[in-house]
C-alpha cells in the first residue's frame, strides 16, 4: 500500500505491475482459509439445526462451500489474469460511470460488515475477559472496540502484501489451525459422550430445504466476492490463484461450518462464545480464533479503501484506510451493529446477480483490460441484466420458498450473461 511516484494515480484502476506480482499458491491458500475462519461463520454452522438432520446440514455444508469457494476462485483467477481490482472488473462489465453505483454499495456494505466485525470481536473478548473474572464494568465494551479499531488502524498503515506474507502466511495460520484442531477435538469427544450415533440420528423439523440451507452456506464466500480480485491481483498465476483460493476457502467454511453445528448438537446455546468456552482449553483456544478475527475488519477495510481510491484517486489507499478503518470503529461503538445484520445480507444479496452478469461476460476469454479501456459510460446490456437478476433473487423465495435464491440467480445471470457475450464484444470493436 505504499505509494510511489512511479505507479499510476488511480491503483485501483490500473494493472497490477508484474514485478509486484508476488503472491504463490501458499500466499493465496493462507490468505483465504484465514478469511474463512471466523466466529460468525460458526454461528451461522449452528443455525442449520435443528432445521436439517446432521447428516443434511453436512451435506448441505460441503456442497455450498464447494459451489461459494468455486466462485471466488473463479473471481480470483479473473483478478490476476487482468491485474485488476474489482473496481477495474466492475468498471469494465457496466461501464466507467454505472460503475460507481455497485463500487459505492460495496463500500457500504463493507463498511457496515466491517464494523459489525469489530462487534463479533468487541463482544467475544468481554466474554472472555469476564470468563477469567474481569471486565465486569460498563466501560470495558468501549475500550475492546477502541482497541480492536486501534489494531486494524496499525495494520492498514501498512503494507497488505507484507501483512499477507509475514502475519498471515507464518504466523496467524499455524495458531488458528491448532486452535481449530482444539476445539474439534473436544467437541467431538462431547459428542461420543453422548452417543454420537444417536446424535447423528436426529430428525430434522424440516424448516429448512436443502436448496435454502444451501443458501445459508453460500452466504460466506459469496460475502467475499467483491474484495477477492483486490488480492489476487498481486498473484503470479491465474490457475494458482483459483485452486489456491478455492482450497483453502472450502476448507475453512467446511470446517468452521461443521463444528458449529457441532456445537449447537452436543453443547445447545444461544451464545456460541459461552458454549465454546465450556470446552476444556476453550479459553485460550476461542482467544486464538478472536486473534484471527482481525483479517477479516482488515479485509473489509483495505478493500473498501481500493474502492473509495478508484473514485477519488487524489487520496492514496492508505489515506482511505485510514478514515474507513476509524468510521468501522466509530459506527461499531454507536449502532446496534446486530439489529442491522439482516439489513447487510440483504445488501449482499445486489452481488449475487452482479458477479453472476460479470463472470459470464469475463469467464470465457474475456479481454478485462481491453474492456476496461474501451468502457462506454454505461453497458447497458448489462446492467439490465443485474436488475433482472436482483429481481430474481428476491421473487424466487416468494413463488418457491424450497428453490433458494442464491444458486439459481448465480445460474441465471451467468448463463444469459455468457449468452450474450458476442453483442458486447462487437461493441467493444465497434468504440475500438
Amino acid at each position: 500500500m505504499t505509494s510511489s511516484s512511479s505507479k499510476p494515480a488511480n491503483q485501483a484502476l490500473a494493472p497490477v505491475a508484474a514485478r509486484d506480482r508476488v503472491f504463490a499458491w501458499h500466499d493465496h491458500a493462507s490468505l483465504w482459509f484465514s478469511l474463512g475462519v471466523g466466529l460468525l461463520v460458526m454461528q451461522m454452522g449452528a443455525y442449520l439445526l435443528p432445521a436439517l438432520s446432521p447428516t443434511q446440514a453436512l451435506a448441505a455444508i460441503a456442497l455450498g462451500s464447494l459451489v461459494g469457494a468455486g466462485l471466488l476462485g473463479w473471481v480470483a483467477k479473473l483478478g490476476c489474469d487482468s491485474g485488476l481490482s474489482s473496481a477495474g472488473l466492475m468498471h469494465g462489465v457496466y461501464g466507467r460511470r454505472f460503475a460507481r453505483l455497485p463500487i459505492v454499495l460495496n463500500i457500504v456494505q463493507l463498511l457496515g460488515w466491517g464494523s459489525f466485525e469489530l462487534v463479533v470481536m468487541r463482544d467475544a473478548s468481554v466474554a472472555l475477559g469476564r470468563q477469567s473474572g474481569a471486565m465486569a464494568a460498563a466501560y470495558w465494551p468501549w475500550l475492546a472496540t477502541l482497541f480492536w479499531g486501534g489494531i486494524i488502524l496499525l495494520l492498514i498503515s501498512g503494507s497488505m502484501v507484507t501483512l499477507v506474507r509475514r502475519l498471515v502466511s507464518r504466523i496467524a495460520l499455524p495458531l488458528v489451525v491448532l486452535s481449530l484442531l482444539w476445539l474439534s477435538w473436544q467437541f467431538l469427544a462431547m459428542a461420543g459422550a453422548q452417543g454420537l450415533a444417536t446424535l447423528a440420528s436426529r430428525q430434522g423439523d424440516g424448516s429448512l430445504s436443502m436448496l435454502s440451507a444451501m443458501d445459508l452456506v453460500i452466504a460466506m464466500p459469496i460475502s467475499w466476492l467483491p474484495l477477492v480480485a483486490d488480492y489476487a491481483r498481486h498473484g503470479k498465476s491465474g490457475k494458482a490463484a483459483l485452486t489456491a483460493t478455492w482450497t483453502g476457502f472450502a476448507v475453512a467454511n467446511i470446517w468452521c461450518y461443521a463444528l458449529g453445528m457441532l456445537v449447537a448438537l452436543t453443547l445447545p446455546s444461544e451464545d456460541l462464545v459461552t458454549a465454546l468456552l465450556l470446552a476444556q482449553g476453550g479459553l485460550i483456544a476461542l482467544s486464538l480464533v478472536l486473534i484471527d478475527e482481525v483479517d477479516n475488519a482488515y479485509g473489509d477495510a483495505y478493500s473498501a479503501a481500493i474502492s473509495a481510491h478508484s473514485m477519488l484517486p487524489a487520496w492514496s489507499i492508505r489515506r482511505w484506510g485510514l478514515l474507513i478503518a476509524a468510521l468501522c470503529t466509530a459506527l461499531a461503538l454507536v449502532l446496534p451493529m446486530h439489529s442491522l445484520e439482516p439489513f447487510l445480507l440483504l445488501l449482499s444479496s445486489c452481488f449475487v446477480p452482479l458477479f453472476g452478469v460479470m463472470l459470464g461476460r469475463l469467464a470465457f476469454g474475456g479481454n478485462a483490460q481491453e474492456l476496461m479501456h474501451n468502457a462506454p459510460a454505461v453497458r447497458w446490456d448489462a446492467v439490465a441484466l443485474w436488475l433482472l437478476g436482483i429481481a430474481c433473487y428476491h421473487l424466487l423465495p416468494l413463488l418457491n420458498s424450497s428453490m433458494g435464491a442464491a444458486l439459481p440467480t448465480l445460474v441465471l445471470t451467468f448463463v444469459v450473461a455468457a449468452a450474450t457475450r458476442n453483442l458486447q464484444q462487437r461493441a467493444v470493436a465497434a468504440r475500438a
